[in-house]
């Protein structure tokens, strides 16, 4: 469409104070209706006569500025008066931050030099129809804000006291609307508010808030105070092993507050940051604090529940628990990987092996939808894939596993949703990815050669590394043969001709056999079996829980293995020994954080060590999703939840009962209705309880029922 506005930006270099645009005009009364078009170099927050114009929190969110910048429409009508004012504050947010925080380039000096910028339209449409547009030009003026500084990492800090008094026009700048696109994904919002559940002093003799729970978002606090008294508020994830306020793990991030009051009570939370926590530490507050005073606000995607899981044992509740916050508090516009330290970035692999998961938790189809129109975007004309989205890294070389991401993330969407849209979108993608590996290999057939993060955070790393154990080529390779299966199914369903990956694919497997046929690690043997190269996959699968409880049934899996481990067992008749890992609440697993309070999922399995240390400073991030993703071996497995057809039309209820859980009960809302599965142990029975609003085929001790839609109850035998 065309614009009749321009790009502006301050006349004057405010240095870290955020501007504010303004733009007054009158009512001449015959407006019938009013919409704001608006977007921005960095973040803003838009006032019409003082009140706020939509909920959309840190828009214009987070994309591949250069190639795709969002803009947001807003219906104004109902914030017009006679005589208006709409004043927007812009900060630095994403575009302007130094992300990512720990990488130093010239694509960054330059990204922090670019200049704050405001594009907008005041759409004013009469009774006849006729519409008069009010374009950002220089004929807008611009001060100082009471937003002193705003930046992702640092914090944000305001004074209450300022009102900006030396207004001046704005200046237009060259800059081309051409990547401008309508708002795609799903906007960001505040969510749950979380009232704190304590104040108190530490050991240290610091004032802390705790809330109980770990949030994305911000803290709002409401205080009596002076004029100049001041707030200094720091944020953090865990105390450490004597009680103290502990915040190492924030690297670069400083992560501060600052508020200079007003006079009189007064309430108030930033506008243009967000910060990952569960404890603030009071530096300045005045007067004694109270947790009536302190409210944590989650802000993320504006995303649909669509997922339940509940059980008869509280650790593994409080796990599921942790997961979905894992997930609100890391799906914030893009799948970042922590919402906390000097990072807080899309990294591709963390997307990777939880976007099943996510699939089914809550409804992601455009949030992923718009993620993967980035990704293509940024990747290289190569067809290699970044580790991070958008990218901010530029470096040309990818990993397996995070690259894959361009061919499991649509292919999983298509799964769950059955919108095809999405494969017609990525199909390119996807291929140009799986091109990539073919031409940067150094072995045919194979993928050999390159750098890889390996299966990153294995616990078979060798001393003083962050990779595995595992063969990295075997990996690559393993994920190279999925990725390329995955082009074939996807091709298949868009009416493609994919017989080149055909026979890709056919001499992959045929290498992969010959190069690797015996298997050393969990990652490997999982790896093998999961993407159906194994030749024998019931001897690998059988030999792999063999190692599994020589381990000590431990996992040892990192990254890479995790995600698959359980599905591996479980569906080649190990479900025991499945049920026995999830179970553990020693280190390592998964319930071992639970024993150690954690109410997001770790990084790290030992990211708070069993003496109360901590695993380190430098990468240990206490809300980081990955590890999350078994809860679609709970949907998957335990409950037995399964699409046979994309988009849940017809569906497999195929539930795997355990003793130790007492019972169990999933749902998932589909885009062909609600599917639930229930078991409960009742006495020397199991008592099953379906509900499915689509064919289903349900499964009771090996046998199958093939119903229509509605409920049903079944009587099993004990397991």
């Amino acid at each position: 469409m065309g614009f009749q506005a321009k790009w502006i930006r301050p006349k004057t270099d405010m240095g870290d104070v955020c501007p504010v645009f303004r733009r007054v005009w009158k009512n001449d009364g015959k407006t019938e209706k009013a919409e704001l078009m608006i977007t921005a170099i960095g973040v803003y927050e838009a006032r019409l006569n003082g009140r706020r114009v939509g909920d959309f929190v840190l828009a214009p969110g987070w994309t591949s500025y250069e190639k795709r910048l969002q803009y947001q429409v807003y219906d104004i009508t109902d914030l017009l008066g006679e005589e208006n004012c709409l004043e927007v504050t812009v900060g630095k947010g994403w575009a302007r931050s130094p992300m990512p925080g720990f990488a130093e380039n010239e694509e960054k000096k330059q990204r922090m030099a670019q200049p704050c910028g405001l594009f907008a339209e005041i759409r004013l449409t009469d009774q006849e129809g006729a519409q008069t547009v009010i374009g950002t030009d220089g004929g807008w003026q611009c001060a100082e804000s009471p937003v002193r500084f705003s930046e992702i990492y640092d914090g944000e800090s305001c004074d209450a006291q300022f009102c900006p008094e030396q207004w001046e026009n704005a200046v237009v700048f060259e800059k081309s609307c051409d990547n401008l696109i309508p708002q795609e994904g799903e906007k960001i919002c505040e969510k749950e508010r979380v009232q704190a559940k304590r104040v108190f002093v530490t050991p240290a003799g610091e004032t802390v808030v705790d809330f109980g729970q770990e949030v994305t978002g911000y803290v709002e606090f409401t205080v009596d105070a002076r004029a100049g008294q001041k707030v200094r508020i720091l944020h953090g994830e865990v105390l450490d092993a004597e009680g103290n306020f502990y915040r190492d793990n924030y690297r670069g991030a400083k992560a501060e507050l600052q508020y200079v009051c007003r006079d009189g009570k007064q309430t108030w939370h930033p506008q243009l940051t967000f910060f990952g926590f569960r404890y603030l530490k009071l530096e300045e507050f005045p007067g004694e604090a109270k947790p009536e005073q302190f409210t944590a606000i989650a802000v993320y995607s504006d995303l649909r529940q669509t997922g339940r899981l509940r059980c008869g044992v509280p650790e593994l509740n409080q796990l599921i628990s942790n997961i979905f916050w894992g997930q609100r508090g890391n799906f914030l516009d893009v799948p970042t990987d922590c919402p906390q330290r000097d990072e807080r970035l899309g990294w591709t692999g963390d997307a990777e092996v939880f976007v099943k998961t996510a699939s089914y938790n809550f409804d992601v189809e455009k949030f992923f939808t718009k993620w993967l129109h980035d990704l293509a975007a940024d990747q290289f004309e190569s067809g290699a894939v970044g580790h991070v989205v958008p990218d901010y890294l530029q470096n040309p070389e990818p990993s397996a596993a995070w690259g894959d991401a361009a061919t499991i993330c649509p292919w999983q969407i298509y799964q769950t949703y059955g919108n095809r849209k999405v494969l017609e979108d990525q199909f390119k993608s996807m291929k140009k990815w799986v091109d990539y590996i073919t031409h940067a290999t150094t072995t045919p057939d194979l993928w050999t050669g390159g750098t890889h993060y390996g299966d990153w955070l294995g616990l078979d790393a060798p001393s003083g590394s962050y990779k595995g154990s595992s063969n990295e080529d075997l990996i690559a390779s393993a994920f190279y043969a999925w990725s390329t299966e995955l082009v074939i199914r996807a091709g298949r369903v868009l009416g493609e001709d994919v017989s080149e990956y055909e026979t890709l694919h056919r001499e992959i497997v045929k290498a992969f056999r010959a190069a690797y046929p015996v298997y050393r690690t969990q990652t490997e043997y999982t790896v093998a079996v999961w993407f159906e190269l194994a030749e024998h996959p019931q001897q690998a699968a059988d030999e792999l829980a063999e190692l599994v409880k020589k381990d000590g049934c431990r996992l040892k899996t990192g990254f890479v293995g995790t995600p698959f481990l359980l599905h591996v067992l479980s569906r080649y008749g190990h479900e025991d020994l499945a049920y026995t890992l999830l179970l553990r609440r020693e280190y390592p697993s998964w319930l071992y954080p639970v024993t150690k309070g954690a109410t997001t999922i770790w990084e790290h399995w030992d990211g708070i060590m069993e003496d109360g240390g901590f695993w380190s400073a430098d990468m240990n991030s206490f809300n980081h999703y990955a590890y999350g993703s078994v809860a679609d071996w709970i949907y998957e497995e335990a409950a037995g939840i399964r699409p046979l057809e994309p988009g849940f039309a017809r569906v497999q209820v195929a539930p795997k009962p355990d003793r130790r859980l007492g019972w169990l009960e999933a749902s998932i809302e589909t885009r062909n209705g609600a599917v639930r599965s229930r078991w409960e142990y009742r006495e020397n029975q199991v008592r099953y309880e379906i509900e499915a609003e689509m064919p289903a085929t349900v499964v009771i001790d090996g046998i199958e029922h093939q119903v229509p839609a509605g409920n049903y109850i079944f009587w099993g035998k004990e397991k």
